[in-house]
């Protein structure tokens, strides 16, 4: 169950992860979708299996709700965990949509497909959250944006959750339209 008064307080997690995983990682995946649930945010993701499929178990054992972004026009294809399916037709440009639906961002291992979200995130500077993920350090710039380092599932979650209500309240002084000074990093 949501945990918040009213809709605008309400926080979402984008969980991303390879869709092929052993179980160290569909259970560590499993236990950030419980903690998102437990702390009353929703939780988005790309609606296939492996991290997301255990992401979505985990927040549905706790009553959370989540959200799958799919890349087929089939919401059929969707793992048995995701509430909300929206079916998108664009295959891996979804992963741009995943990110950008939510506050947060918290990587799960993960492959290449994993890397693009990481690095839609990192562009738009959305908070990105890793556990067991990719390394990325930018040549060019000590203060580029980078991925905050997570040893647990609860870790995890406690972070994205702070760095999700500053960015919301740093959205939220901003005028409809696009980001002021954005630039591309």
């Amino acid at each position: 169950m949501i945990g918040t008064s009213k809709k605008s307080d309400i926080i979402k997690i984008s969980v991303i992860g390879g869709s092929e995983v052993g179980e160290d990682i569909y259970n560590l995946a499993f236990e950030v979708g419980k903690e998102i649930s437990k702390n009353g945010a929703v939780l988005v993701c790309g609606g296939l299996s492996g991290v997301m499929e255990a992401a979505c178990r985990g927040a549905g054992e706790e009553g959370g709700l989540t959200i799958g972004i799919l890349p087929f026009t089939d919401e059929n294809y969707a793992n048995e965990y995701v509430d909300i399916k929206i079916p998108t037709g664009i295959g891996l440009a979804r992963n741009l949509s995943v990110v950008l639906s939510a506050h947060a961002v918290i990587a799960v291992d993960g492959s290449y497909g994993t890397l693009s979200e990481i690095s839609y995130a990192l562009t738009f500077k959305k908070p990105v959250i890793g556990l067991k993920t990719w390394e990325i350090k930018p040549y060019y710039s000590k203060n580029a944006p980078r991925i905050i380092r997570a040893g647990t599932a609860v870790e995890a979650v406690e972070i994205a959750i702070g760095e999700a209500k500053k960015y919301k309240k740093d959205m939220s002084s901003r005028k409809i339209g696009p980001p002021q000074n954005y630039k591309p990093v």
